[in-house]
């Protein structure tokens, strides 16, 4: 076997690759390190368990598919980003199938806690994109905002029909984008 050593980066673009063909039960220390080319060794350079590999690869894929274009002004406004997203939940449930509702069940124990950590990392760059692109939107009308309506709040409701679009594998934007119509434009 080739003991030339990879990157990171590399180990998790071969195991998103090896989900991709073969689903979450396909990825191991040794899958990985036979995909890659390299020792067992190797990969425990950069990961110390299993555990902290499969952690890294589910965060890696949450950043492959929702890795936003060049800044949040690439979005024209509001219903643009909303768009894009519902895209790419699509785009993720095709490339990763179950990813979306199967992944929290890889974790066991205090396992679950760094998943769910470094999904909820994922889910605040997305909710931090909406916030700034709803600040920006030109065409929110003036006073749709206030102290007790925020973007901030907006975005968190926008998010939640995201995650439950996502559960229900529902890419259809229309509702989301008639609420943003009614309520900011």
């Amino acid at each position: 076997m080739n003991t030339v050593v990879t990157s990171r980066e590399d180990i998790l673009q071969h195991s998103r690759q090896l989900i991709q063909r073969q689903g979450w039960g396909a990825v191991s220390i040794r899958t990985v390190a036979q995909a890659c080319g390299v020792s067992v060794g190797s990969i425990y350079n950069y990961f110390g368990s299993k555990a902290e590999l499969v952690g890294a690869v589910v965060e890696s894929v949450w950043q492959e598919i929702f890795q936003l274009p060049q800044g949040t002004e690439g979005f024209a406004d509001t219903a643009a980003c909303v768009s894009w997203l519902y895209g790419r939940m699509e785009y993720g449930s095709r490339a990763y199938p179950g990813f979306f509702t199967l992944h929290a069940l890889r974790f066991t124990g205090d396992e679950k806690q760094d998943g769910r950590r470094r999904m909820q990392r994922a889910w605040q760059q997305l909710l931090d994109a909406l916030c700034a692109v709803l600040r920006q939107d030109p065409r929110v009308r003036p006073g749709a905002f206030d102290s007790r309506f925020t973007p901030e709040r907006f975005a968190d409701v926008l998010f939640s029909l995201m995650l439950s679009a996502m559960l229900r594998q529902d890419f259809d934007y229309a509702p989301a984008l008639e609420i943003i119509r009614r309520t900011l434009y």
